[in-house]
C-alpha cells in the first residue's frame, strides 16, 4: 500500500488498514477520513480524541505527503462476523469551528482573513498561511451560531463585494485560507470510468432585486438596484436580497451580478484517483475549466475518486448563497 496511517504519532496502523476514503466538500470546512482496520493482537487501543495522520504518494510523485494532518479520530465503531473489524471516523481539526457556537459583535472595518485569525486563536487552532482578503467588511452582530457559519458569512460577504472567494483549508502548519481556483497543479481529467452531465433551469435566477430597509412596516422596502441577466431568454426568475451588510448601490449591484444564473450545468466524474486534489481546485475536463465543489478519494491501489465539478459562475452564485 502507498498510503501510511499513523495512530498518536506512536502506532504505525498501515499493515491493518482494509480500506480508507477521504472526502470533502465546499459545503463544509473539515476533511473527513473513514478507515476499516483488521483488529489484531497488534492493534493499540484506539479512542476518540487520539490524534491520527493520513500520508500517502501523490501522482507522479516518488515521495509522500500529508492528506490527513492533523487529523483527530472523532468515532470508533467494532463489528465482529466471525473476524474482528473497527472502523473510524476522522476530522481534520477544523471540525471544532463546525461543532462550536458562539455569539460576536464584530466591528466594521475588518477583513475576514483578520476575523479568521481570531476565531483560530479563540479555538487554539494554528494559523498557517493566511492570505490578505482587503475587502473590509461591515459590522455585525453574530447571534448564537457555529463558528464556521461566522466564516462563512466573512467569506459570502468578501465575495458579494467583489473580492476572491476563499476555502478555510487545514494543513500541517496550521489553518489556512486558499482561494477558489488558486491551485497551481490543474489537472486535466483524462482515463475517466463514467462522467454524467446535468443541465437544468432548477434554481436559475435571471433577475435580481436589491432592497434597502425600512424603518416601517406600512411602506414596502425601497429598491436599491435591479439587475437583469438572461430573461430574454430563459424568463423572468427574480431572486430578492435584503442584506443590512450591502452599504452602497455599487456593492448592491456587485451582489446581484452574483447571484444570477441562467442554466446550470454539473458534472459528477469517477476516475482513477488523483489525491491531492482538493475541494475548491480548478481542473479540466474536455477542455472546459471547473471547480470541484465536492470530492471522495477511494485510496488504494488503484484507487478511484468521485468528483462533483461545476463552472466559476455557478460555484460564486452558491457560494454567494
Amino acid at each position: 500500500m502507498s498510503y501510511e496511517v499513523v495512530l498518536a504519532e506512536k502506532y504505525d496502523l498501515t499493515d491493518l488498514v482494509e480500506e480508507i476514503s477521504i472526502e470533502e466538500s465546499l459545503e463544509e470546512i473539515a476533511c473527513r477520513a473513514s478507515l476499516q482496520l483488521a483488529v489484531t493482537a497488534d492493534l493499540p487501543t484506539v479512542a476518540p480524541g487520539q490524534a491520527i495522520r493520513i500520508s500517502g504518494t501523490p501522482y507522479g510523485s516518488a515521495w509522500k505527503t500529508d492528506l490527513l494532518n492533523p487529523g483527530l479520530v472523532w468515532e470508533c465503531s467494532s463489528t465482529n462476523n466471525g473476524s474482528k473489524r473497527l472502523s473510524l471516523t476522522a476530522y481534520d481539526r477544523t471540525i471544532y469551528l463546525a461543532k462550536s457556537e458562539d455569539e460576536r459583535l464584530l466591528p466594521a472595518g475588518q477583513t475576514a482573513s483578520q476575523r479568521l485569525r481570531a476565531y483560530a486563536k479563540d479555538w487554539s487552532i494554528p494559523i498557517g498561511t493566511l492570505p490578505d482578503t482587503r475587502v473590509l467588511l461591515a459590522r455585525s452582530v453574530k447571534r448564537s451560531q457555529s463558528i464556521f457559519s461566522m466564516v462563512q458569512e466573512d467569506l459570502r460577504e468578501t465575495a458579494d463585494k467583489g473580492g476572491d472567494m476563499y476555502r478555510p483549508r487545514m494543513s500541517a502548519s496550521g489553518l489556512e485560507l486558499v482561494r477558489i481556483g488558486g491551485n497551481s497543479t490543474i489537472w486535466e481529467l483524462e482515463s475517466l470510468e463514467e462522467v454524467t452531465q446535468l443541465r437544468t433551469l432548477e434554481g436559475a435566477v435571471t433577475q435580481v432585486k436589491v432592497l434597502g430597509n425600512t424603518g416601517s412596516d406600512k411602506k414596502l422596502s425601497p429598491v436599491v438596484a435591479l439587475v437583469k441577466g438572461e430573461t430574454e431568454k430563459y424568463g423572468t426568475l427574480q431572486k430578492v436580497i435584503q442584506d443590512c451588510k450591502i452599504e452602497t448601490v455599487a456593492e448592491a449591484k456587485e451582489a446581484a451580478k452574483n447571484m444570477l444564473m441562467g442554466m446550470q450545468e454539473t458534472f459528477t466524474v469517477t476516475a482513477p484517483d488523483i489525491n491531492t486534489i482538493r475541494a475548491g481546485d480548478k481542473v479540466r475536463l474536455n477542455g472546459l475549466d471547473l471547480f470541484v465543489t465536492s470530492v471522495k478519494h477511494r485510496l488504494g491501489i488503484p484507487g478511484h475518486m468521485e468528483l462533483e465539478l461545476a463552472g466559476e459562475a455557478k460555484v460564486r452564485r452558491d457560494w454567494c448563497g
